[in-house]
């Protein structure tokens, strides 16, 4: 395999996705909005490293709306992460933007990776499509989500199916479950927590704390995916990504309280429309089709998390206003190609919008 187009390539997922690729000896072609969903700064902290790689060619622009001929010349495969991430955002009149960001972001790429014949389309779909069930999820279980988030990702997952089916392209889709780690965006529950017992404030939690969520460490995600890119499955395939060990949040708490020698103080709030109370993802099928196995345990994924939050504080208390950050790249990648002290990097991002076609400079 040649060329990836990762979307997303400046989240928490698709930087880390974008490391590994090049480690892997790929090329990249990354393209990220970088919109306000959450700091755009934290987001270009999150490919400082990659920014640096011969290997990467950096793309700004918008799926939904931006001209998109020429963004896959040369492309042999896609992994689709980007879109517009959060079940409470979701409601009311932010729908428009979950519709134009994982609805129709996801169709137009659709349709221009059928028309650049694309070897494999992989598909960052969430386990927010499922309903709420105590037993282990499975793919074969039919779809409820109850939040318009999770109606937005099983939208563009069933267009997925249907180009595949329809349209000839290969594809797998990615059902996420909980993913934790260096680089977690600021809205999620365990950045939500380490944030609060650093700061001795009290931790907000939507229920009674016995809701369970099945964590998995962004490292297994990635590997996960990238076997995606090239594992031999049925097109059309929909797999969860899940270690299967759920745990509830008040447990959660307690491991990052011991983490950080901190006595927590919970404050108890409604619960959130949309929330499932439970989610366990039974991931045989990604076992045995990706050659995938989870190796990250919680408390270890956790302790990683809690390095980088407290190194990302560090860095916002001694670097000038604007200065680049690394940001602690756990799995970062090497970067031999990088430009000398000094020299400028060797790929910028540029932005485009309009009837301009996406494109990057070198």
């Amino acid at each position: 395999m040649g060329c990836v187009l990762l979307t997303g390539i400046a989240g928490f997922i698709g930087s880390h996705l974008g490391e590994s690729l090049v480690r892997e000896g790929l090329s990249i072609r990354g393209v990220d909005a970088f919109t306000d969903t959450y700091a755009p700064r934290q987001k270009r902290e999150n490919i400082a490293t990659l920014s640096r790689s011969v290997m990467v060619e950096l793309v700004t622009g918008d799926l939904a709306r931006d001209d998109l001929r020429g963004l896959l010349d040369g492309v042999d495969a896609v992994v689709h992460l980007a879109g517009e991430p959060g079940v409470p955002a979701s409601w009311g009149r932010a729908f428009p933007t979950y519709v134009e960001r994982n609805v129709i972001a996801t169709q137009r790429l659709l349709e221009a990776a059928t028309a650049a014949g694309v070897n494999r389309f992989v598909y960052a779909s969430s386990s927010s499509v499922y309903g709420p069930d105590d037993r282990p999820l499975v793919e074969s279980m039919v779809p409820r989500p109850l939040s318009p988030y999770g109606a937005s990702k099983l939208a563009a997952e069933v267009l997925v199916g249907a180009y595949a089916q329809q349209r000839g392209l290969s594809t797998v889709s990615l059902r996420y479950f909980s993913v934790f780690g260096p680089r977690q965006r600021p809205d999620m529950a365990p950045y939500r927590f380490i944030e609060a017992l650093l700061d001795r404030r009290p931790l907000p939690v939507y229920g009674d704390g016995r809701q369970a969520r099945d964590f998995t460490f962004v490292a297994d995600v990635v590997a996960a995916t990238s076997a995606a890119l090239t594992a031999s499955v049925p097109t059309g395939s929909v797999l969860n990504v899940a270690r299967g060990e759920p745990v509830e949040v008040r447990d959660l708490i307690a491991i990052l309280a011991e983490e950080l020698d901190v006595e927590p103080r919970i404050e108890h709030r409604p619960p959130r429309a949309g929330e499932i109370p439970r989610t366990e993802g039974c991931a045989e099928a990604a076992r045995n089709l990706l050659r995938w196995e989870p190796v990250t345990d919680l408390r270890a994924g956790l302790r990683r998390q809690v390095e980088w939050q407290l190194r990302r504080r560090l860095d916002a208390e001694t670097l000038l206003p604007g200065a680049a950050v690394d940001a602690l790249s756990y799995a970062a990648v090497p970067a031999p190609h990088a430009g000398a002290p000094g020299q400028p990097a060797a790929v910028e991002v540029v932005r485009v919008g309009g009837d301009e076609p996406l494109r990057g400079l070198r």
